[in-house]
C-alpha cells in the first residue's frame, strides 16, 4: 500500500526519502517507452487497488507528515481516473492525515484537485519530453497532448502550487535538443527540470522499433554494441549520457532553473535533488 520508495533497489537512485502509493496498478497511456510494462503483467488494464480507499484510511492515520509520492509505477490520473475518482479521494485521505504530496503524472486532470493539494505543502511533477504534439502522440498515444499539461502547469503555478517538469526520457534523435521547451517551461514559472536518458528493454524497444523504425535503426548499435547493461537496462555509453545530460543542464542553467538527473550515476550534474521534491521547502507549513 504505502511504502518506501526504492526503485528495484537501484544503486543509480539519487531521490529524497519518501514513501510511495499508487491507486493504480497499471496504466492506460500505452507510452512507447514504458518500462514499468516490462515487470508488471498486463500493464497496460489499469485497475484500481483492491480495498484501497479502506487500506488506505487505516494507514495514513499512522503517518507523520512523510512526503508521499504518488505515484511511481503507473500514473495516479490514467483516462479512468476522470470517471472513477479513486485518485482524488486518496488524496483527501492523505491530505486529511497532513501528509506532504508529491504528484507525478502526464495528466491535466491533476488540476481538478488543486483544491486539495493546497491544503498540505505539496508539489506536482509532470512528465512532458517534447513541446510537439503530434511526436507525443506518437510516443504517448493516450496521455493528454504537450500542450494540456503546459497549460495545466501553468495553472498550478499560478495558484502557488510548485510545479517540476520531467523531460525523461531523453531519446537521441528525438528530444535530445529540448531548448524551446525548457524555455517554454522557464517561460511559466516551472523552478525544477528532471531528465534522465532512455534505457531500453526488450518490450519497449519492440515498441518503439514499431512506431519509429528509422529511429530505432539510427540507436541500435549506440545502445547494443556501444552501450552498457546496468540490471535489466541497456544504456547508452557513460560518455554519450553525460555529453546529452550536461548539455540539458546547461540549457536548464541559462534558464536559472535547478535540474536533476536520476539513475545515471551522474549526480554530479545536479544542481538539486534530482526529483523536485525541494520545491516543498518554499510551500508553507499549512499550503501556500
Amino acid at each position: 500500500m504505502i511504502s518506501s520508495f526504492d526503485p528495484w533497489q537501484s544503486s543509480l537512485c539519487t531521490c529524497s526519502q519518501k514513501l510511495t502509493f499508487n491507486p493504480y496498478t497499471g496504466c492506460d497511456h500505452k507510452c512507447v517507452y514504458c518500462y514499468a510494462s516490462s515487470y508488471i503483467v498486463g500493464f497496460n488494464e489499469c485497475k484500481p487497488k483492491k480495498d484501497l480507499l479502506e487500506r488506505l484510511r487505516h494507514e495514513a492515520p499512522k503517518l507523520k507528515g512523510e512526503l508521499v509520492s504518488v505515484s511511481n509505477s503507473s500514473d495516479p490520473y490514467p483516462r479512468v481516473e476522470q470517471y472513477t475518482g479513486l485518485t482524488r479521494r486518496c488524496l483527501e485521505i492523505l491530505v486529511e492525515s497532513k501528509c506532504r504530496i508529491q504528484i507525478i503524472t502526464k495528466s491535466n486532470l491533476v488540476v481538478r484537485d488543486d483544491d486539495l493539494l493546497k491544503q498540505v505543502p505539496s508539489t506536482v511533477a509532470f512528465t512532458i519530453i517534447t513541446n510537439d504534439n503530434q511526436l507525443a502522440k506518437t510516443l504517448e498515444p493516450n496521455a493528454p497532448l504537450p500542450s494540456q499539461r503546459l497549460s495545466a502547469a501553468e495553472d498550478l503555478i499560478n495558484q502557488g502550487i510548485p510545479v517540476s517538469v520531467r523531460i525523461d526520457p531523453i531519446i537521441p534523435f528525438i528530444n535530445d535538443q529540448p531548448q524551446e521547451l525548457i524555455k517554454i517551461l522557464a517561460a511559466i514559472g516551472v523552478k525544477h527540470i528532471t531528465s534522465s536518458t532512455y534505457k531500453v528493454k526488450p518490450d519497449n524497444w519492440k515498441r518503439l522499433s514499431t512506431v519509429l523504425p528509422d529511429v530505432a535503426e539510427k540507436l541500435e548499435p549506440l545502445y547494443f554494441k556501444e552501450g552498457e547493461r546496468v540490471g535489466g537496462n541497456i544504456l547508452l555509453h557513460r560518455d554519450v549520457r553525460m555529453k546529452i545530460l550536461k548539455n540539458i543542464r546547461d540549457l536548464v542553467d541559462v534558464e536559472g532553473l535547478k535540474f536533476g538527473c536520476c539513475r545515471e550515476g551522474l549526480e554530479r550534474l545536479n544542481t538539486a535533488s534530482c526529483d523536485g521534491s525541494w520545491l516543498l521547502s518554499k510551500v508553507g507549513g499549512g499550503g501556500v
